[in-house]
């Protein structure tokens, strides 16, 4: 008898979107449906699409709605009360004999790190776009980070039931905006309020939700559905048939494909992704959600689908995980793991590789957002959470003592905008210096650093939400009374005219034992890379050691440019030639060599101030256009485009992200508070002259 692996049942995987779009009630419905909770969840009542999902596989036992502050993953008050997602939250629910573990992932941009940190220990993705607005700019935002981790995805097509919406609109756009190959296996059964079920195209079979509560009725395709139906159905067993070998040489000895060979086909294209299946429905009214559930255990992967770490995801194997999640609170830490080899168990003593230390595990924890079971071990291929590590931070590797590994952190995001704070009470100064170090720790995307002119504390992060949420968490959490200056945008510093042949000599003699270094630089621009150095000194006149003593020393300059002291990028550094001394040189002084010869070159070049820009993607009635123009043209914007729909005009344009502070009030007044916008990192752009960089 063949044994199964168990981790053939096991899926874990995230729920990405575009905020708004509908993903925390995607998996509110989930967990309803699955039993993971006992009421539906609602966003806009504070119970979210994570509700459904976990409602149907018995994770809840009530539904949570987004709208009435009920909603399982939203258990932050903050997310209650503005009404998105702003910290990914880790669930675990059973569907059809398989272990789920999803998370619901920030579709706010300035939340967007939580999202690389969570795809990079996801193995597949559920993407949720909606029916009216089809791709928008953060849909395609995270739909490039995953692409960047090899996150394979199925797409579900939310919002049905509402006005305008189009599946074959949001089916193109996903094609053009995505660049990628949609497999749609399903067809809308009514429209916008006429919406109440779907075609199931690979076996042909009505799937109508006449209650909204999350049980179908299956049945033949309705007669005048039916040629539609048939039209879908060739369409996809024909785009199926260009991608996969074995679904083409079945095509073309039958001029069909069967539904096992569809079945089989889907999930080798999603597991490559060079195709997407398409699920359609409506997550608010609870139709589609258990058709989204089987898709996601037919082609997702498991963990044994995945590339392995050492060997593919093997229990048996020496214990290696990747924590991508820090949780401080007032009764412990939380550690946030993904288990990719061995087993854990509590009381093991493990290794984390980034600081050198061993820790012990005190306990074992099945998160269920922010409630939790004790479980007395994790095995390869788990996501939980532990208590009793003091230190690993966000992107560490926990391995086995024995065998040490250190694994691949996700990428973090350089912040971009910061503010001055301060205790109202000179007395907290030490409880807010605490505060804002567990930020930190809790979150890579924060920095918080002294100002060295004014000795202010500075807190840097992705964007006025990302620095408002942290503030208001420090308020909330801590009971600190905390004041704010006005936000700020972190400018960098660029060389627009380098300087060829630069010499510097560095020649220091105090008593003892001296320092000389003698080095030659030619130092130019270097596009929009942020550095780059290299060595043709020829003779040994400097040697290997000392070479890299002068690139750390040039590493050093790039710290604080001579406009402002602000980060400097795109420079390239070619040490051509140079000279030492038998007794007085050393790596310490090449390496001040390189640090004093770089800024004395920056100094003598021309230098320009860059300033971060953002993509807008701002969505008003048609009347209000020519005033949100008017507007963007005195914050300095670019518009790249506009497009008009049911009355609705969308909006693109490229602006500074300085002129963008206080945006949201300003465009809710101007359009009677009809307006909408989202933004977009675009990278830096040069700054007008004059502008005030300190």
């Amino acid at each position: 008898m063949r044994t199964v692996n168990p981790l053939t049942a096991v899926r874990n995987l995230g729920i990405l979107a575009h905020v708004d779009a509908g993903k925390t009630t995607v998996t509110e419905r989930i967990l309803f449906l699955t039993g993971a909770t006992h009421k539906r969840g609602e966003v806009h009542d504070g119970t979210t699409v994570t509700e459904r999902i976990l409602f149907l596989t018995g994770a809840t036992h009530k539904r949570g709605e987004v709208h009435d502050g009920t909603t399982v993953t939203d258990f932050d008050p903050q997310e209650r009360d503005r009404g998105i997602t702003i910290f990914a939250a880790a669930v675990s629910c059973d569907w059809d004999g398989h272990r789920l573990n999803l998370i619901d992932t920030p579709g706010h941009v300035d939340f967007s790190d939580e999202v690389e940190r969570s795809l990079r220990v996801l193995d597949g993705a559920v993407a949720v776009f909606d029916a009216v607005a089809g791709v928008e700019p953060q849909s395609e935002s995270v739909w490039r980070r995953a692409d960047r981790h090899g996150v394979p995805r199925i797409a579900f097509v939310n919002k049905l039931d509402r006005a305008g919406a189009d599946l074959d609109a949001a089916v193109r756009s996903l094609r053009e905006r995505l660049h990628t190959v949609p497999l749609v296996v399903q067809a809308p059964i009514g429209r916008e309020d006429g919406f109440t079920g779907v075609v199931d195209l690979l076996r042909m079979r009505a799937l109508v939700w006449p209650d909204g509560q999350g049980t179908y009725a299956e049945g033949p395709v309705p007669d005048a559905l039916r040629e539609e139906a048939l039209r879908r159905r060739r369409a996809l067993e024909e785009a199926v048939a260009e991608l996969h070998p074995a679904a083409l040489e079945e095509f073309c000895e039958r001029s069909a494909l069967s539904e096992a060979t569809l079945r089989s086909a889907l999930r080798d294209l999603t597991l490559s992704g060079e195709g997407v299946v398409v699920l359609c429905g409506s997550a608010y009214r609870n139709r589609g959600i258990e058709p989204l559930l089987e898709a996601v255990v037919d082609y997702l992967p498991s963990p044994l689908d995945v590339p392995a770490v050492r060997e593919a995801a093997d229990p048996a194997a020496p214990f290696a995980a990747l924590v991508f999640k820090v949780n401080v609170t007032a009764s412990g830490r939380l550690t946030h793991l993904r288990v990719y080899e061995g087993t854990i168990r509590k009381g093991d003593a493990v290794l984390d590789t980034r600081a050198g230390r061993t820790e012990r595990i005190g306990r074992i924890l099945r998160v269920q957002a922010d409630r939790h079971v004790d479980v007395d071990a994790a095995v390869a291929g788990d996501i939980v959470a532990v208590a009793g590590v003091k230190s690993a931070a966000a992107g560490a590797t926990l391995c086995a003592p024995g065998a040490p590994l250190v694994l691949e952190p996700p990428s973090a995001a350089e912040p971009v905008v910061f503010v001055a704070v301060e205790a109202a009470r000179n007395t907290d100064g030490e409880r807010m210096a605490v505060a804002l170090a567990r930020l930190a720790e809790e979150d890579p995307s924060l920095a918080v650093r002294t100002d060295p002119e004014t000795g202010q504390t500075v807190l840097s992060g992705m964007g006025e939400l990302h620095l408002e949420v942290a503030v208001e968490k420090i308020r909330r959490e801590r009971g600190l009374d905390v004041r704010v200056g006005r936000p700020q945008v972190a400018y960098r510093e660029t060389l627009v005219r380098g300087v060829p042949g630069l010499v510097y000599r560095h020649v220091k003699q105090d008593g003892g034992a001296g320092q000389f270094a003698h080095v030659v630089l030619d130092v130019e621009p270097y596009g929009e890379s942020a550095f780059a150095f290299a060595s043709t000194v020829v003779g040994g006149r400097v040697p290997k050691e000392f070479v890299r003593a002068v690139e750390a020393g040039c590493r050093d300059a790039l710290a604080e440019g001579p406009l402002g002291g602000h980060p400097v990028t795109g420079v390239r550094v070619t040490l051509t030639d140079g000279a030492t001394h038998s007794r007085d040189s050393s790596e310490t002084a090449f390496r001040t060599a390189g640090r004093l010869g770089l800024r004395e070159a920056l100094r003598g070049g021309v230098m320009a101030l860059l300033e971060p820009v953002v993509e807008l993607t701002v969505t008003v009635p048609d009347e209000a256009v020519g005033t949100v123009l008017g507007d963007l043209a005195a914050r300095r914007g670019r518009v790249t485009g506009s497009t008009t729909r049911s009355g609705t005009a969308v909006v693109t344009a490229t602006v500074p992200l300085a002129g963008l502070f206080g945006y949201a009030t300003r465009l809710r007044s101007r359009t009677q508070g009809r307006g909408t916008f989202t933004t977009r990192p675009a990278g830096y752009a040069p700054a007008p002259a004059g502008t005030v960089s300190r």
